[in-house]
């Protein structure tokens, strides 16, 4: 039998001749280096860009602190609501509100605004004047602070260094309660030319108020040649006090100054009490003329509120609320109760009436 020769063969392999021409050989480019460095530099940018998509935005939280309640109040936080979703802000979706409401309990304000701070809200909307204001400013000196229905001078009051430049972290609206003063008492004038005696209305725990009384009434009331008395209320049961007062008193119209919680919460008793005693009326706002009141000449309230719309905005964007000017009202509205002025047999003068903004008939 012959012996295999496969082992020799696996064992002492020939050696593969080929034909082809060492210079034939081509050989793969090589890739430079810059260009593998840019594409790993594309990669990054682009996951960067994905992984900063997937990551939540951050939802402004704003802090809102009412000297008034939930009821009270509802009216002006909804025109601010609406003219914040004017500009993209829904509530919900990409804003958040805290609210907190003093309920007429001025004591309340200075823990509610500590709260809020606690809480790193973006700003404080501080509503309802200086009782709102100042608890708000003790609380922070560096989260912005947009104040409104702010009856005195802020600068006066040392809210802010001007009305320009305000300075420090408050800007925002000033409703010029004391200036309109002696505005209500020329249109209490017109439309009953024999008054002559006028009962004054007000808490005195309200500095704008206090104010108002001591101050800008009695220049005014000089110039219209009328007689001024004021009546202090500081809780609820005074109110029957002053009420019996003004019967044996008899003064021919009546200035209600409706700041502060005492009074907003009592403009019902208020209104009937002067329409039983068959007196003109006239107020702050036009809240008073709804529930019988004769007549309310003010600032525009919702228009305010609307504006403040605009301050929030320009903080959320990055303004410093020390460039922000703080603005005036530029809309008024007066407003008259024909329903009121019949049932205390009074005729509102047509010149008068023409000039109302509204007329409740």
């Amino acid at each position: 039998m012959k012996r295999c020769r496969w082992k020799s063969f696996f064992e002492n392999p020939k050696p593969v001749v080929s034909n082809v021409e060492p210079s034939a050989i081509q050989k793969r480019p090589r890739r430079p280096k810059w260009l593998g460095l840019s594409v790993i530099a594309f990669v990054l940018v682009v996951a960067g860009a994905v992984a900063q998509a997937q990551q939540p935005k951050k939802v402004p939280r704003i802090g809102y602190l009412s000297i008034g309640d939930p009821a009270t109040e509802s009216t002006r936080a909804e025109a601010f609501r609406l003219a914040l979703r004017e500009l993209g802000y829904i509530e919900g979706q990409n804003v958040v509100f805290e609210y907190r409401y003093g309920e007429g309990k001025l004591d309340r304000l200075a823990e509610l605004a500590a709260e809020l701070v606690r809480l790193k809200v973006d700003l404080i909307v501080a509503s309802g004047g200086s009782p709102a204001i100042r608890p708000a400013m003790n609380a922070t000196k560096t989260i912005p602070i947009v104040m409104t229905g702010q009856g005195l001078d802020p600068v006066e009051a040392g809210l802010v260094e001007s009305l320009a430049r305000p300075g420090g972290n408050v800007t925002g609206i000033t409703t010029l309660g004391r200036e309109l003063g002696g505005k209500r008492l020329e249109l209490l004038k017109e439309v009953d030319p024999k008054l002559a005696s006028v009962a004054v209305v007000y808490d005195p725990a309200l500095p704008g108020a206090a104010r108002e009384v001591k101050e800008d009434l009695p220049v005014a009331a000089r110039g219209l040649g009328l007689t001024i008395r004021s009546w202090e209320v500081r809780d609820a049961d005074g109110f029957e006090r002053v009420f019996a007062a003004l019967k044996k008193d008899r003064p021919d119209g009546l200035y209600v100054i409706n700041a502060g919680q005492l009074m907003r919460a009592n403009v019902k008793r208020i209104a009937d009490f002067a329409l039983k005693s068959r007196l003109p009326s006239v107020h702050g706002s036009r809240r008073e003329v709804d529930v019988g009141g004769l007549m309310s000449y003010s600032a525009d309230v919702a228009d305010s509120y609307r504006r403040v719309a605009y301050f929030v905005d320009k903080i959320l964007k990055g303004a410093k609320p020390a460039d922000l000017p703080v603005e005036q009202p530029t809309k008024f509205e007066f407003v008259i109760n024909l329903k009121t002025a019949k049932q205390i047999g009074l005729t509102i003068p047509q010149k008068v009436l023409a000039r109302a903004d509204r007329v409740i008939r």
